[in-house]
């Protein structure tokens, strides 16, 4: 409950949920219903999130207005880990459809009285019908023609005509053929349930003394929880005991597993391997990484692609077009033409059944699904349909230098004295200045200081410059550390440290100078290694048809140019503000169309932003990454990164073979309707056997393995 506002948030799980119509259908039952503050509709998942004011509208009467669409809402959200289809009403109802219908068949070949066989006929059409029925009767209140409203007026049709065994039979196929797809797309839903069930539902958990058994949703932040050696970590949090190895497999798609000692940070899903463990916990079971992995695939539907859209304004458009196809087909050759009336009326039937649009509207977020649930198993997240498309497109990707084609540890490599002090002198008011800082460069000064027992001394006035370094008062006087333009601002004499900068820069070291507001007391250098799969990285995204490869840095020239030629790099710019990599995003979306930034989600925020696709790296230990990226690597393997763009080529390809797939047979079902070449049984069992395939075809995606 949001107690400023008076509004409350609820997750429904809809059962019947099965296709675009019942989305539309739902979203016009609620656009009008009073007290409704938000809501979005989720196809693939079968989940409806709405806010509403409870005032006005409470939980009974929005599942009141569900059911009477003809679905059904379930107030516990948590998908269940298996689904008995032998329990769902569809399968019973349609079980008895088909048993009676055999009945009936039996009862007409052994030429039993037509009358009772009739009869037969009739109970399995209504015990099949009951669930399309009452969908067609809830889409018609809201002007909508949906497949439900078609098998219907088929049915009836077929009735009207004394095909009565041919009726019994279509709704027996069509009931089949839903429950089929139901199935189908919930293989596809396979991939959330994987992540869910990579938590566990309880932990054990010291308190006051004791250990206690919790469900994950009653721990508390700062809890303490003791993890055995072969279970599953259950919440994120800091190692305050023991040692370990931890599989990250499951969210990072590493294989080795990671050595983990008191003082490290754990996450939930991951398996805990030998030792025992105890962590305190750093948040709540709704925010953990994986949780929020979670979440991220669970609303991807809402970030859709073109080829989405396109399947869905296609079903809205196509159906109403061909259900008036279809009475024309019936109508005028009868009235204008002196045609048979029953021959032409049979054909509208066909046309009907067999211009279902099902396969194409289903197949596509299937797809997507599958796909993104992949992704999900090889450590990347992928936001939405819409960066698969995106990614498929693009021509250049920009890097950043620090963490992303480098490890981000860098360590320092030389310290070199230029006016009266010693190396652990100017090693010390590097720290000292250091300490405030939270760049990476800092870090490692910091580090380095550590193993020479320097610490750090009291600092005042410190302040950060931008893209150039820092300055503060140490012991009542000011020192700077940062690159030559810092010093260029403040007039320093810089001939006498160029040719050092030179030497260490050419290397492809990161070189600082040290000074006081006289002189300039030293440089110390600082380097990082590259990461070891960042070439084959760069070879590889070139040879999947990205064009331009280009390296974004805030470092200087000669360092940029040194990594750049080791790893391959079409380009590189250098000595870039944040704003300045801003203003290079711009530059190449212009000269290349779609680009594609990739860094580590803190400075890169902004770049990453304006690109057409923000990769983020490392989001299973950062937070930002996890905000700023439509792609997030979720460990810092670089490697991940090919296999993403090769996913979403398949995926696209995919896609596009679901579409073509569906419409051609529509197209080639409707001519043989018109022609005579196939029968109302007939066509529907071809048009049901085609969206399962195309369906089929999209769950393909789920296992297949990328290969560079």
């Amino acid at each position: 409950m949001d107690s400023e506002k008076n509004i409350e948030k609820v997750t429904f799980k809809i059962k019947g949920l099965c296709c675009a119509d019942e989305e539309v259908l739902l979203k016009r039952t609620f656009k009008k219903l009073k007290g409704v503050q938000s809501f979005e509709v989720n196809l693939t998942n079968q989940l409806l999130n709405i806010s509403f004011n409870p005032s006005l509208l409470t939980r009974d009467k929005i599942i009141a207005s569900i059911s009477k669409t003809g679905m059904t809402a379930i107030t516990d959200t948590k998908l269940k880990r298996t689904v008995n289809y032998w329990k769902d009403t569809r399968t019973i109802l349609l079980f008895i459809s088909f048993i009676v219908a055999v009945i009936g068949f039996g009862a007409d070949k052994l030429h039993i009285n037509p009358f009772l066989v009739k009869i037969i006929y009739a109970i399995a059409i209504v015990v099949g019908g009951i669930i399309p029925v009452k969908k067609a009767i809830a889409s018609l209140r809201k002007f909508i023609l949906t497949i439900n409203t078609l098998l219907v007026v088929a049915t009836i049709g077929a009735v009207s005509l004394g095909l009565w065994e041919e009726a019994a039979i279509l709704v027996v196929i069509f009931s089949l053929g839903e429950v089929l797809e139901s199935y189908a797309v919930d293989k596809a839903r396979g991939s959330i349930k994987a992540l869910m069930d990579l938590s566990p539902q309880t932990a054990l958990v010291r308190r006051n003394g004791e250990e206690i058994m919790i469900p994950v949703e009653q721990i508390e932040i700062g809890d303490y929880v003791i993890i055995k050696p072969g279970e599953r970590i259950p919440m994120d949090g800091k190692i305050l005991s023991g040692a370990s190895s931890v599989d990250q497999s499951p969210i990072t798609g590493e294989s080795i597993p990671v050595a983990k000692e008191t003082g490290d940070t754990i996450f939930a899903g991951t398996i805990n391997q030998r030792g025992s463990l105890e962590i305190e916990v750093t948040k709540l079971a709704k925010d953990t990484t994986l949780a929020r992995i979670i979440h991220s695939v669970e609303t991807a539907q809402s970030h859709k692609s073109t080829y989405q859209h396109f399947g869905e304004r296609f079903g809205k458009i196509y159906t109403p077009v061909m259900f008036v196809v279809a009475f024309l087909t019936a109508t005028v050759p009868t009235i204008f033409f002196n045609q048979p009336f029953s021959e032409w009326f049979y054909k509208g039937l066909i046309l009907l059944v067999v211009s279902c649009s099902c396969g194409l509207v289903l197949s596509v977020p299937v797809a997507v699904i599958a796909a993104i649930g992949n992704a999900a198993k090889n450590g990347i997240l992928i936001k939405g349909g819409a960066y698969f498309e995106a990614m498929n497109g693009v021509n250049c990707v920009a890097f950043d230098k620090t963490g992303t084609l480098t490890l981000g540890q860098p360590y320092v490599t030389d310290i070199i004295p230029l006016g009266p002090v010693d190396d652990d002198t100017l090693l010390a008011i590097a720290a000292t200045i250091e300490s405030r800082s939270e760049h990476p460069l800092a870090d490692a000064i910091l580090r380095y200081a550590t193993t020479k027992d320097i610490k750090p001394d009291n600092v005042i006035e410190f302040e950060s410059i931008t893209g150039m370094g820092a300055k503060a008062k140490v012991n009542g006087q000011t020192y700077l550390i940062g690159n030559k333009r810092l010093f260029g601002q403040t007039n320093y004499y810089l001939k006498i440290a160029d040719e050092k900068l030179i030497q260490l820069e050419t290397e492809g070291k990161t070189a600082m100078l040290i000074g006081n507001e006289k002189d300039i007391l030293g440089i110390i250098a600082v380097a990082d290694k590259i990461r070891p799969q960042a070439k084959e990285t760069i070879q590889l995204l070139k040879s999947l048809g990205v064009k331009k490869t280009i390296m974004l840095t805030g470092d200087n020239e000669r360092t940029a140019s040194y990594i750049a030629s080791q790893l391959g790099i079409d380009e590189y710019r250098a000595h870039l503000l944040p704003e300045e990599k801003v203003n290079a995003i711009k530059e190449l979306k212009k000269d290349y169309g779609k680009v594609a930034m990739v860094g580590d989600g803190v400075n890169d925020a902004p770049a990453m932003a304006l690109a057409d696709l923000g990769i983020a790296m490392g989001g299973i230990g950062t937070d930002v990454a996890m905000e700023t990226g439509d792609v997030v690597l979720m460990g810092d393997d670089l490697s991940k990164l090919p296999i993403a763009f090769s996913l979403s080529n398949r995926t696209i390809a995919n896609i596009k073979q679901n579409i073509f797939i569906s419409i051609a047979l529509v197209f080639i079902l409707i001519l043989a309707a018109l022609f005579g070449l196939v029968d109302l049984v007939s066509g529907l069992i071809i048009n049901e056997a085609s969206a399962l395939v195309v369906i089929a075809n999209g769950l393909r995606l789920y296992k297949l393995k990328i290969l560079l």
